[in-house]
């Protein structure tokens, strides 16, 4: 049976050091995608943005800078607080975001318990599917 471990979240869209604007979104992981995290913001063009990416880049970017390309990660602090950066690459323009470190951190613990670090490969059932392709 797949689990699905959810978490809604408002992250920060920093616009520039003084401008910053609330965005929420949906932080999403399934055990039959076990080596991925989504992201779905809930913006008003009344269509949401998905995002997939790495679950270890996010668990990794939570402790020091990691990532390059489209996705990177790295540990922040904000007003006070521990936070996480996320910065978004695409064609249609870029993005940088702000989720609070204990959100996102006690979200990940969730997913962590559900599949463990390391143990991803076993959710996948390819040994199954090759011994089906195997047999005679």
């Amino acid at each position: 049976m797949d689990t699905v471990v959810e978490r809604e979240v408002e992250l920060r869209l920093i616009l520039s050091p003084e401008r910053n604007v609330p965005v929420p979104a949906r932080l999403g992981y399934r055990t039959d995608d076990p080596y991925a995290v989504h992201i779905v913001f809930h913006v008003d063009s009344g269509q949401p943005v998905h995002w997939t990416f790495a679950r270890e880049l996010l668990v990794e970017g939570v402790f020091r800078p990691c990532g390059h390309g489209d996705v990177r990660v790295w540990p922040s602090r904000a007003a006070g607080r521990d936070a996480v950066l996320v910065a978004l690459s695409s064609p249609g323009g870029d993005a940088l975001l702000e989720v609070p470190a204990a959100q996102v951190s006690s979200w990940l613990e969730r997913t962590l318990r559900v599949v463990p670090s390391g143990s991803e490969g076993g959710r996948l059932g390819l040994d199954d599917a090759l011994a089906a392709l195997l047999a005679p």
